[in-house]
């Protein structure tokens, strides 16, 4: 089982526990309200009809002798009522019943008394105790039938006729009720079933590539830097996270692949010194006249070698320093005097290299808020590496120049230069170009390290068998710098 299945479960519960969860309470929420004004509507439509139809015997019986309460006018409403019942046109759809004051049945439009369509006088009891006249019961009957009766008292004297009851059955509208609400479930089934199975693609499509990000990222960290991710069709977050660690997994390759280039080369480096140490050891060992030339040779290059050994070890400890965080004791320097301080340091070995510095001093003093032993450190590697990559009897040009806002150093060489695919990585840790001649190879990534914690930059040009120019640049000194940079 593939290692991104866990986070697919679970994320996949999330999205049921919540957004499924929401989607049901809202759909549940939209069906109730639509069956509930559906049913409104349904049934209550058949008491407005029935209502209604009271509504026009109403009109007829005010038209019915003069308003009073005479006991011919009663009897007139009376007679008219009864005429009513007997003469209704819509038996086949309604029964029509007249009720005494008692809620007695008097007459029905069908002129027999039918027990099945008495309501046990709920209807008529509602229609007297009420503030609106009238009443309504739904009830089945003796052999099923879902029927509706509705009472309205007569707001005139009409005899002995105190109310009018209309009962019809519903079974029509039952029907009509439950295709509702078979549509209406069968609709929500599929609109649930629509969220679901798009909201699962949905979640697969992004849940999928995540699996596979972390079945990828476990690999690399476990050290498979070969391993990568499948290219995505889509330019969204989850194509550029991919994307992403693509990258992360390419920087990680070159990384190793510089380190342990680095490890052989410095290797390489510390063995040449040390056989030539031990070589010459066992010479003077031999040797027992202090006088003889190859004893004196010999104590030389012993020298020699030694600090050739202590100037790696140092940049080895640069780079430890460099991953560990450099830190800066930074104050008010001049900026020219401790880039001349730092061509004196270096002139003596331009000359025994044979090489030629020229640098013009510049009269006036630029301050700058630097640490100067790492001012120094910065000079004195761009110096080294300008010297290593000079031509015998070549020529480094040393400049400082200066704006409003800042102050710059140039070392220019006349080497064999960088080429083009090499320029954008020499700031790299490990990183050798393949014309380089001995050194560890991170002598300009701690250049560029210091330079960006003292707030400057450090640049590097160069032409193909031209040579290379590297420029140090730094702010001018203002108050209240003090505070802006942080040791690293």
């Amino acid at each position: 089982m593939e290692r991104g299945l866990p986070p697919v479960q679970s994320i996949t519960r999330r999205w049921l526990r919540g957004s499924l969860l929401i989607t049901i309470c809202i759909l549940a929420a939209a069906l109730g309200l639509f069956l509930y004004y559906s049913h409104q509507n349904l049934y209550g439509g058949v008491q407005r009809a029935m209502q209604a139809r009271f509504s026009t015997v109403e009109g007829r019986l005010q038209a019915t002798g003069t308003a009073g309460s005479s006991q011919a006018t009663s009897e007139s409403r009376s007679q008219s009522l009864r005429r009513t019942v007997e003469q209704f046109d819509e038996k086949d759809k309604f029964e029509f019943m007249l009720l005494d004051s008692s809620g007695v049945v008097l007459a029905t439009s069908s002129g027999t008394m039918n027990k099945n369509l008495l309501s046990e006088g709920r209807d008529f009891y509602q229609a007297v105790t009420g503030s609106t006249g009238s009443g309504m019961v739904t009830f089945r009957t003796a052999d099923g039938e879902h029927v509706m009766a509705v009472t309205s008292l007569v707001p005139y004297a009409a005899g002995n006729v105190t109310a009018m009851r209309l009962v019809t059955s519903l079974t029509l509208v039952d029907r009509q009720w439950y295709s509702t609400l078979m549509v209406s479930f069968g609709v929500a089934a599929v609109v649930l079933g629509f969220a679901v199975f798009s909201g699962l693609f949905f979640i697969r499509t992004i849940v999928r590539p995540l699996g596979q990000v972390e079945a990828t990222a476990n690999r690399i960290a476990h050290g498979d830097l070969t391993t990568r991710l499948p290219d995505t069709p889509y330019d969204d977050e989850i194509g550029r996270l991919c994307k992403a660690i693509n990258q992360m997994a390419e920087d990680l390759t070159k990384t190793e692949r510089m380190k342990n280039e680095f490890i052989s080369s410095v290797s390489h480096e510390l063995r040449t010194p040390l056989t030539s140490i031990k070589g010459w050891v066992e010479t003077i060992a031999n040797i027992r006249d202090p006088d003889d030339e190859n004893y004196r040779k010999g104590i030389t290059i012993i020298r020699s070698e030694t600090d050739r050994l202590y100037d790696m070890v140092e940049e080895l400890l640069d780079f430890s320093r460099l991953q560990n965080g450099i830190k800066l004791n930074c104050e008010v320097l001049d900026f020219v005097a401790e880039a001349t301080d730092a061509a004196l340091f270096v002139e003596a070995r331009i000359r025994q290299e044979g090489l030629h510095l020229v640098y013009d001093e510049p009269p006036e003093p630029y301050p700058v808020w630097a640490d100067p032993a790492r001012l120094r450190q910065v000079f004195v590697n761009v110096f080294d590496n300008a010297i290593k990559y000079s031509p015998p009897e070549g020529t480094i040009f040393f400049t400082l120049t200066r704006t409003a806002t800042t102050v710059t150093a140039s070392i220019r060489d006349q080497g064999r230069g960088i080429a083009p695919d090499d320029l954008q990585n020499v700031k790299m840790k490990f990183f050798k170009a393949k014309n380089a001649v001995r050194g560890s190879g991170i002598g300009l990534a701690v250049v560029d390290e210091i330079t960006k914690a003292l707030g400057g930059t450090a640049d590097i040009t160069s032409t193909l068998g031209q040579g290379t120019t590297v420029t140090i640049t730094l702010p001018i000194y203002h108050a209240g710098q003090e505070h802006l940079h942080e040791p690293l």
